[in-house]
């Protein structure tokens, strides 16, 4: 009995000792699940900035809730870093996780960037996220910032940009020869090749420049966030949209911070970016309409323009030739503008006779 009774109890006190380390296995994996990653951001916009800034702070607040406060995202607007149009450089070079900024504003230090903000006579923000999303798109991108230990993904779509604000009339070719305006990306060299004269300032210094005659005009967004800068008190003409249908921006990621998450964290914070960016839209969408309705209010002189055919003409004459020669220089330039435009023709039928035809029908 005694032999029996001392075989149970080495028995029972082996799995005593297996259950105890289990259970310390058990508390280790836990404790490691339930570790807190910081990582900051860092955005082009200034503090509380509306639409632009509403996406980074739904991103984050959504990241945090998914990761049960696993993921959390320090934000520092432009007033904290200083660098409103160097969150390239503090992301790549690790200074901060992450961005969101406009992927145009890049194409001096790495040109193909600039084809995923928004093209000129290119996609509809409809049009685009499909192209991202299921058009190839996205691959694309990944190409472009692979090589700067970047990863880039929509960020936010402030729909269709107007034409912008103008201190006179453009009624020929000839009115943009030697005008100074405020217009980033392709369309600024579009401008050059007709004879403008394009610059890029930070969103803080708009109205100042265009009230002391700086600049003759510029372009920022829509009523969604034109009411809020001023500019249709000291400018009478409001043009409509050729330079930018779907202008989105960006969440930029350093690479190397997004491989060091765990695989459960990098899907939250994918999905978080890709939520954040879509009401980013419809927000921006909804507050178009309703500013708009109140510069129509407060300001019932301000005159809406199309430019004239013969401008258009133009500029997508211009518009063609660069892209060309961006082409013939480029291969990678190729393979992104050859992809927009077969998605273009492809997706452009659809809406022609969907949308278009709806909108068409409305007027009659």
């Amino acid at each position: 009995m005694n032999i029996i009774h001392s075989a149970v109890k080495r028995v029972v006190k082996k799995s005593l000792i297996v259950a105890l380390g289990c259970a310390a296995m058990l508390s280790t994996t836990a404790h490691a699940s339930e570790k807190v990653y910081r990582l900051k951001l860092a955005e082009t916009w200034g503090p509380n900035f509306p639409i632009f800034g509403d996406a980074t702070k739904n991103m984050a607040a959504m990241a945090e809730k998914m990761s049960n406060g696993r993921l959390k995202i320090r934000i520092d607007s432009a007033n904290k870093h200083k660098a409103p149009l160097g969150i390239f450089d503090m992301v790549k070079s690790g200074q901060y996780d992450m961005g969101h900024s406009g992927s145009y504003y890049w194409k001096g230090k790495v040109p193909n960037t600039l084809y995923f903000t928004s093209m000129p006579f290119g996609m509809t923000p409809a049009e685009q996220y499909a192209w991202f999303y299921h058009g190839g798109g996205m691959d694309l991108m990944e190409q472009v910032y692979a090589p700067h230990n970047l990863l880039s993904f929509p960020g936010g779509n402030s729909d269709i940009q107007m034409g912008g604000w103008f201190q006179k009339e453009i009624n020929t070719v000839d009115d943009l020869k030697g005008l100074k305006m405020r217009i980033p990306g392709f369309a600024g060299e579009i401008l050059a090749e007709v004879g403008a004269k394009p610059t890029n300032i930070a969103p803080g210094e708009l109205y100042t420049s265009l009230e002391r005659n700086t600049i003759d005009a510029l372009e920022w967004v829509g009523p969604s966030l034109d009411l809020r800068m001023g500019f249709h008190k000291i400018a009478p003409y409001y043009y409509t949209g050729w330079h930018e249908p779907g202008s989105e921006l960006q969440f930029l990621v350093n690479k190397r911070t997004f491989e060091r998450l765990p695989e459960d964290l990098q899907e939250i914070l994918r999905v978080a970016m890709r939520t954040a960016a879509y009401d980013m839209y419809t927000q921006a969408t909804h507050a178009s309409g309703k500013n708009w309705s109140t510069i129509k209010e407060t300001y019932p002189d301000i005159k809406v323009k199309d430019f004239p055919p013969a401008v258009l003409k133009a500029l997508r004459d211009a518009n063609d030739r660069l892209l060309a020669q961006h082409a013939e220089k480029d291969e990678q330039a190729k393979a992104i503008q050859q992809s927009q435009a077969d998605y273009l023709k492809q997706v452009r039928s659809w809406t022609n006779i969907s949308h278009r035809a709806y909108l068409n029908s409305q007027a009659q």
